[in-house]
């Protein structure tokens, strides 16, 4: 009994702990995505693989080594014709000679270095700016990121919290039904009152029956979004009304707008570098390149294999050299690239001055935006307040027989569509505040 006590115990504590890892606010949902997200991932190899490029660039003006093993076994031996007056035949006549060994074998290493290339000058800047592309693509990812878990999480709570809505709606136009019903069969309601409140419930109910289903795609998005397999349960322990507090921040509003450090111009200012780095590599093919190298040969012969004995003898050479080559005329072919690489460098310069424009109205667009949802949000929870009240009223007029249910199903309906205004409202808040500070480059 004891022992069966202590294994309940461990399952229950093994299951809170579970529950605890899979359970997430809002800040930590983002901050899971932005290190397990697939996007985030792929980022992050991304640079990884940059690095990778740029020591590939850099190892080109490193030493190279490099060796060859050569093995030759003749089938047949090619034969020579030697004048036969070499030794002694008549003149005019040929003598068959096969010359070397049937086998052979020779074997080098050779060192190189690169001297000067003004092309590998150039390549070894761009890897850096090649790097810092791939350094500034995963932070215009992360935002990226958090701005998508930002909205799939507010999608989560917009769901659970319409069902709850309509759950608690159900049960009140049940109870109208039950009410009118018994009025009804005492002689004191029409029969139309009642199937005018259970038209107003079937279509409750299908609301319901949607946003349930609906509620299990959101979380999935939001899964997907995280970087978390979809069969893994996940529980959010936010709610709209305490994320309303948190996204209505009027300091935001006034927040000055950088553009110098916003992840976009980044972006565009190092686009206009590595045009530039392409207009430098297009000159710099017309400068001569230098290269040295030095090599080392044996070579072995013998009718058979008997390369590895130690009778066999092996003759050395070694050879040192150096290599110039000087581009002289191309026909103007270089000259071609170079403009056409000096065209692609204005284009990025006019794309620089583009963004940097185009930034500056997003931040205004975001912040009329961010103002409008705030606005809209205090509007509607007053109408909210309002509609219940109306609706309220219209029951008792209507249990009173002062009204009919015609009017109360109108109040009941006004109020229904300004929830789903509310909440709407409530994550519209939470978009355009991430919106606003996406444009800003905060966070």
């Amino acid at each position: 009994m004891k022992y069966t006590l202590l294994i309940l115990i461990f399952i229950f504590n093994l299951n809170i702990l579970f529950a605890q890892e899979n359970t997430y606010s809002l800040d930590q949902a983002v901050d899971f995505a932005i290190t397990n997200s697939y996007a985030s991932k792929n980022a992050s190899l991304d640079i990884d693989k940059a690095e990778k490029k740029s020591w590939e660039t850099t190892t080109i003006g490193l030493p190279q080594i490099n060796a060859n093993v050569d093995y030759q076994n003749f089938i047949r031996q090619p034969i020579s014709l030697i004048p036969a007056a070499f030794f002694g035949g008549a003149v005019g006549e040929f003598a068959e000679v096969n010359f070397g060994t049937k086998q052979n074998i020779n074997a080098s290493a050779t060192l190189s270095q690169l001297l000067f290339d003004g092309s590998y000058l150039v390549g070894l800047q761009s890897a850096k700016v090649f790097l810092k592309i791939s350094e500034l693509a995963k932070i215009k990812t992360e935002q990226a990121i958090r701005e998508a878990v930002i909205n799939a999480y507010g999608n989560v709570l917009l769901t659970r919290e319409s069902i709850t809505i309509l759950e608690n709606n159900v049960k009140i136009i049940t109870k109208n039904i039950n009410d009118t019903q018994q009025i009804f069969e005492n002689g004191f309601a029409e029969e139309q009152d009642v199937e005018q409140l259970k038209i107003t419930r079937a279509t409750l109910k299908n609301q319901l029956n949607r946003s349930n289903r609906l509620l299990e795609v959101a979380k999935n998005m939001l899964k997907i979004t995280m970087g978390i397999v979809i069969d893994r349960p996940i529980n959010l322990t936010e709610t709209l009304e305490s994320l309303v507090q948190k996204n209505m921040d009027l300091e935001l509003y006034a927040t000055a707008f950088n553009l110098d450090n916003h992840i976009d111009y980044k972006i565009a200012q190092n686009s206009v570098t590595a045009s530039e780095l392409l207009m430098k590599f297009e000159k710099s093919k017309a400068l001569p390149s230098l290269s040295a190298f030095i090599n080392y040969a044996v070579t072995a012969n013998n009718d058979n294999f008997r390369f590895i004995e130690s009778e066999q003898k092996w003759f050395g050479s070694s050879l040192f050299g150096v290599s110039l080559n000087v581009p002289i005329f191309s026909s103007f072919k270089r000259d071609a690239k170079t403009q056409q690489a000096k065209i692609v460098l204005n284009q990025s310069q006019i794309k620089l001055d583009e963004t940097a424009q185009k930034l500056k109205l997003q931040v205004a667009s975001t912040k009329a935006n961010y103002q409008f949802a705030i606005e809209n949000y205090q509007t509607t929870k007053e109408n909210l307040d309002l509609a219940k009240r109306i609706e309220k009223k219209e029951q008792i007029k209507f249990f009173e027989g002062v009204s009919t249910s015609f009017n109360l199903s109108q109040a009941q309906n006004q109020l229904y569509t300004i929830q789903q205004q509310y909440l709407q409202a409530i994550v519209a808040i939470i978009n355009a505040k991430v919106g606003l500070e996406s444009a800003l480059n905060q966070k």
